[in-house]
């Protein structure tokens, strides 16, 4: 047992190749935001996320690999998601049409639709999601 075994697990995607590569971006630096659907926290009866929480960062073998602290979370619709929060999110967007698209289809994939319990699920300019900045204050890797 390791002092980071009572932290909450911090899921970024699904296991598989997004979740690898967002897990290294976070371990390289580069992603210092992600953005979450408050309708997943809602349907999966979680809080949202607030500042000073810390989780265990987890990649697609289920294995913690850092510890990362929420800085700042924002609620709002999605069409006020600013650039800076699209460039910050380290997957290599350079437009907030560019991250919009990549994230409508996770978003509207069968396996979030799943999760949503909403086989119809789309987002909209009103969709309400949180804005999260993060930062990892330990490297288990």
């Amino acid at each position: 047992m390791t002092a980071y075994d009572d932290l909450p697990p911090y899921l970024l995607g699904f296991p598989g190749p997004l979740r690898d590569q967002l897990v290294a971006a976070v371990l390289s630096g580069a992603k210092t935001s992600t953005t979450g659907l408050v309708a997943c926290y809602e349907a999966d009866g979680e809080p949202l996320p607030e500042p000073g929480a810390r989780s265990l960062l987890v990649d697609s073998a289920e294995r913690g690999v850092a510890v990362v602290e929420v800085t700042a979370v924002q609620v709002l619709r999605l069409s006020d998601v600013g650039l800076q929060h699209a460039l910050d999110e380290g997957e290599g967007f350079t437009s907030v049409a560019e991250w919009r698209t990549a994230h409508e289809e996770f978003w509207h994939s069968d396996p979030m639709r799943e999760v949503l319990g909403d086989p119809a699920f789309t987002v909209d300019d009103d969709t309400l999601v949180t804005a999260e900045r993060i930062r990892v204050t330990d490297r288990l890797v």
